[in-house]
């Protein structure tokens, strides 16, 4: 899968993924400090899923109704790095493909998929 990783995406997780196959390009690798709307744009070009723990981009997919390939919004506040890790792969194992073209939520115990409308 093609990922786009947000700023705020734990480097452990971005690792893990890679390891687990998924093309993932990081925001913090690549242009550390850019604009929710530039993430947005290079998400949109690369036809890249955006994976992110930032709730603003909610508001950009169902106040302003922006496109998007898809939207996995990181919900793990106070879960162990390492459980993040485990939790993330195998949200990405068990619903990877569902997550194409969806806002999805990925908090602990619970995978939440949202088409769009």
């Amino acid at each position: 899968m093609n990922l786009l990783a947000d700023e705020g995406v734990d480097a452990a997780v971005v690792a893990r993924l890679r390891q687990d196959g998924h093309t993932v390009l990081f925001v913090a690798e690549l242009e550390p400090g850019i604009s929710d709307d530039l993430v947005w744009d290079r998400a949109n070009f690369l036809g890249a899923l955006l994976l992110t723990a930032d709730k603003d981009f909610g508001e950009l997919v169902f106040r302003l109704g922006r496109i998007h390939a898809g939207v996995v919004l990181i919900r793990l506040a106070g879960v162990s790095a390492e459980a993040k890790v485990e939790l993330l792969s195998d949200a990405f194992q068990t619903h990877g493909a569902q997550f194409t073209g969806a806002f999805s939520v990925v908090s602990p115990g619970v995978v939440r998929i949202r088409l769009r409308q």
